[in-house]
């Protein structure tokens, strides 16, 4: 017994002072000390022992147990400290060395475009409404006063989602918020919708999948074409300078009626024609009209009593004028080069 006992002590030392980390060291521990370490099994085999020899034993046995465990916490002691020297020498700070500069992100091109048309309409008494990036055919086309025979509706254009009635899309526009904001009744309503669209479009320089559009609604008694035209002109001033021009041109839109194309006078030569304008001292930015009295109709807005106007704006249209950007598709490639300019 007593040789077995020094035998264990003597190797129970000797792996303790060869264990190079906590892990190691704590695996020892258990193997010598633990329920089922070869001291605990030891001191099972004690009822072999004559009556007269187990005081003995069990007193070698205990001061073997107090040596065992002396050398472990010295050890790890030594190399608690040694690890603690390492970690205070790899972390040593000198104060001499000139201040790291902090990399903080800031406003993608997108977003200070977006809050500019926000100040600008909140500005004139407009509230900020946004809606649901996934919406019924309803909202998105019908009561828009867009037939399902109309081209806009086809696949080939519009996401649809799988579902059990076939009705629901991800939304080709905003006005779809405006319709909602009509059904709720709460009239006079001066609003602005912005948010992400989805249409089935070839990425290139002008295009994409999933871009951002500002859609403005205002319903109210008397309101005219007058008024439509004196807020864009304010708001493209308010974007592009005091000295902007806006020009109104005829087009077609199904849930206006008259519609038109804005255009607004080059603010890089004044109206003067350059590379930016192409020479001819206008750029379009937005498409606008009268609501038609059949999208206020089926809202629930009688239209011989009210009137309104609405408009869209393309956000990135707008970024890529303001910030004279040539490529769309910059503004999601992520080029850290590129949104440090802004």
């Amino acid at each position: 017994m007593k040789a077995r006992l020094e035998q264990i002590r003597e190797k129970a030392i000797s792996q303790i002072t060869g264990c190079e980390s906590a892990e190691k060291l704590n695996e020892v521990r258990v193997a010598i000390l633990g329920k089922k370490g070869e001291l605990t099994n030891l001191l099972k085999s004690m009822k072999d022992v004559a009556p007269e020899e187990r005081p003995k034993v069990g007193q070698m046995v205990n001061e073997a147990r107090a040596e065992i465990e002396k050398v472990l916490e010295e050890h790890k002691t030594r190399m608690e400290k040694v690890l603690r020297e390492a970690r205070m020498k790899a972390e040593v700070i000198d104060v001499t060395l000139p201040a790291k500069r902090a990399q903080l992100g800031h406003r993608h091109p997108n977003t200070i475009a977006l809050e500019e048309v926000e100040r600008i309409f909140v500005g004139m008494g407009y509230e900020v409404v946004e809606g649901s990036e996934v919406e019924k055919d309803y909202y998105n086309f019908e009561a828009l006063n867009i037939p399902a025979d109309h081209p806009a509706k086809d696949e080939q254009d519009t996401f649809y989602v799988v579902s059990e009635t076939g009705d629901i899309l991800l939304r080709t526009q905003t006005s779809g918020v405006q319709v909602h904001e009509m059904e709720k009744g709460r009239l006079p309503i001066r609003m602005i919708a912005p948010g992400r669209v989805f249409r089935s479009d070839e990425v290139d320089a002008t295009h994409s999948p999933c871009f951002y559009q500002i859609e403005g609604l205002v319903v109210d008694k008397n309101i005219t074409f007058a008024d439509l035209k004196g807020t864009l002109a304010e708001f493209a001033r308010a974007l592009f300078g005091e000295d902007t021009k806006v020009k109104f041109r005829p087009h077609h839109f199904p849930f206006t009626e008259p519609s038109a194309e804005v255009d607004v006078s080059c603010f890089k030569c004044g109206g003067k024609g350059c590379r930016f304008c192409k020479g001819s001292g206008w750029i379009e930015i937005l498409g606008c009209g009268m609501v038609h009295p059949h999208v206020l109709e089926v809202s629930g807005i009688d239209p011989e009593e009210y009137t309104g106007f609405a408009f869209g704006i393309g956000l990135e249209r707008i970024a890529l004028l303001k910030y004279e950007i040539d490529d769309m598709r910059l503004l999601y490639e992520n080029d850290i080069r590129f949104l440090r300019q802004f």
